[in-house]
């Protein structure tokens, strides 16, 4: 005989954080993606700032990458592929963490570039390592919440599934 919690407040409003991280998180690609998207020469340079990879290849990455966070934007602010696009938005927080965290273990003075056109601070400035590193575990977070529960109410995931708007527990 299994023993079973009752069922408390969790089956009603985890479905409703989920939206809401659901849609956290796409704003967070949205922005960052259209932050970004007028000057792909510029991103390519932010990109480059870390100092990881060939310049030809950071350029093209750099380029790359505002569609990239748009799409995922997209994705997650419709509700479609919801788990697929948390597992990809984990990933790549996890590369922009990394870089960070490497910039700052390696004394680079650059500006992200997560939100704009990052690249070299101007002689005086000081980076910002920390409370950029804090604020994408946070994104982290949201999409590792998704990875564990991506169903949630008016998505297109529910509506495709034939699901309510809000499931049981059972998942």
């Amino acid at each position: 005989m299994s023993v079973t919690a009752p069922p408390g407040r969790w089956p009603v409003l985890r479905p409703w954080l989920g939206t809401a991280a659901r849609l956290g998180l796409a704003a967070v690609w949205l922005v960052a993606g259209a932050s970004k998207v007028g000057d792909l020469a510029a991103s390519g340079r932010a990109v480059n700032a870390y100092q990881v990879m060939p310049y030809d290849v950071a350029t093209v990455i750099g380029a790359a990458l505002p569609f990239v966070e748009l799409a995922l934007g997209v994705l997650l602010l419709v509700g479609l592929a919801t788990r697929l696009v948390a597992g990809v938005s984990a990933a790549l927080l996890v590369v922009f963490i990394a870089g960070i965290a490497s910039a700052w273990a390696r004394g680079l003075a650059i500006d992200c570039g997560c939100f704009g056109s990052g690249g070299q601070l101007a002689e005086g400035q000081a980076p910002s390592y920390l409370p950029e590193i804090l604020r994408d575990l946070g994104f982290l977070v949201l999409a590792g919440f998704l990875l564990i529960w991506p169903r949630t109410p008016v998505s297109v995931d529910g509506w495709l599934a034939g699901e309510p708007a809000v499931e049981d527990e059972d998942e």
